[in-house]
């Protein structure tokens, strides 16, 4: 069975419930897949991979958590932050959300070992995913990184066409990855780690701020990562070699063995992650009909986006 890893922006947590209500209510216009888990984060310390603004308010989280684990779905928190330091680990906020989430169901995603030996020694019944910000570009490394006691490992996107890297692997090995479909950064970007870095020391930075708005962000001289690469166009971009198409999804790689498969959007708006949703989750003669009904219904959830 394929399963999704989807993203959760800071606008889409109303798109995503009603992509699962669909999924459940309207089965005849998605491809055979299950949905594993919705991935994001609020604007706390050990967020990472996207910078995240915004106030943390934990009704707010406690009523995201139980939309998502009611309808069967486990939430991975992206704590990917690599700046940890061992005084972020009492951060009241992140301590907070661990102990609202530790019910058997949701998870974590991790890049510092500061913050993975924190989370196992404190709560050991969450699952822990190996983060794609760890850059890891050699197989012996990404084998390495799969005899340790994670869920999954989330690869690096340079191994997305690597079809003959990727045919090392064993059968047991391909079912505990996660490939990162829709990638739309450029191939071996010599950026990538300095960008992660980038916006964890930022995160941190702004966590003593943050009821910041967008505008007081853009006022405070901290600057967003520049890279035009960041920004995306479903229908006028040009795909890289980095990203996958639906049917190589469902064919190809599904008849590697690999069954994890991750999509994107946490810096997208709505819209965009509506259409990356559609484009690898809809049957094609459904699109426009999901398309439709996902932005209808959507609106209906709009009092828990940010």
């Amino acid at each position: 069975m394929i399963k999704f890893h989807i993203a959760e922006s800071t606008k889409s947590v109303s798109l995503n419930i009603t992509l699962a209500d669909m999924l459940r209510e309207k089965p005849e216009y998605f491809r055979d897949f299950k949905i594993a888990s919705f991935f994001g984060s609020p604007a706390v310390k050990w967020n990472g991979g996207r910078m995240i603004l915004g106030p943390y308010y934990p009704d707010r989280e406690k009523a995201i958590l139980d939309g998502y684990n009611s309808r069967g779905i486990p939430y991975r928190f992206t704590f990917t932050n690599p700046s940890i330091t061992e005084a972020d680990l009492e951060d009241k906020d992140c301590n907070e959300l661990l102990n609202m989430a530790d019910n058997g169901m949701n998870e974590v995603i991790v890049y510092s070992p500061i913050l993975e030996e924190y989370i196992r020694k404190t709560h050991p019944n969450m699952k822990i995913t190996s983060s794609t910000c760890k850059c890891i570009r050699s197989i012996e490394e990404v084998k390495a990184e799969l005899a340790k006691p994670y869920s999954l490992v989330v690869l690096d996107y340079n191994f997305n066409n690597d079809f003959e890297t990727l045919e090392k692997l064993t059968p047991e090995e391909r079912k505990r990855c996660e490939l990162l479909i829709n990638a739309h950064c450029v191939p071996n970007c010599p950026r990538r780690a300095e960008h992660y870095k980038y916006i964890g020391d930022v995160q941190i930075r702004i966590n003593e701020i943050r009821k910041m708005t967008p505008q007081e962000f853009r006022a405070s001289g901290i600057t967003e990562w520049e890279c035009k690469y960041r920004t995306f166009d479903p229908f006028e971009g040009t795909p890289t070699k980095l990203e996958m198409a639906p049917d190589d999804v469902f064919g190809k790689y599904a008849q590697m063995g690999f069954e994890n498969f991750k999509i994107e959007g946490r810096a997208s708006n709505l819209m965009v992650l509506c259409e990356q949703m559609v484009q690898y989750l809809a049957k094609p003669e459904k699109k426009d009909a999901l398309r439709y009904q996902i932005m209808m219904n959507a609106l209906d959830y709009g009092y828990l986006n940010f």
